[in-house]
């Protein structure tokens, strides 16, 4: 299950020539729920890209979203990105369960969150 998101992250670093994963914003990791080694999926709204990748901390309130290692070659600054994590439940915890929807501006900044996807309609 979707376990929480950052939706429309700006990536603000791509650094070829350092250990992989992703650096994020340590407010924004706390704020979404996602661990610091977790495993995460990043899907860049520019080009298509989807990899899988794990977190570490940046400084918090810095805005950092850095692509690092080989993911370096699927993001670079600028992109848009949807951050995700995913975790397993079992029954008895989905009947409770609702994720955090976290939700960037161009800076990085939070603008709100939710626990579930809004449903637009035409």
């Amino acid at each position: 299950m979707l376990k929480c998101k950052l939706h429309r992250a700006s990536v603000t670093h791509s650094e070829l020539d350092y250990e992989g994963s992703c650096a994020i914003d340590g407010h924004l990791l706390d704020t979404a729920g996602i661990r610091e080694y977790q495993q995460i999926e990043i899907y860049n709204i520019n080009n298509g890209e989807r990899f899988t990748t794990y977190a570490i901390r940046a400084e918090a309130y810095s805005g950092i979203i850095s692509v690092n290692g080989a993911a370096a070659h699927k993001a670079k600054p600028a992109d848009l990105v949807i951050i995700c994590a995913y975790a397993h439940f079992n029954q008895q915890e989905l009947a409770v369960f609702n994720p955090t929807l976290v939700y960037l501006d161009e800076k990085n900044r939070i603008v709100r969150t939710r626990s579930s996807i809004a449903v637009q309609t035409a």
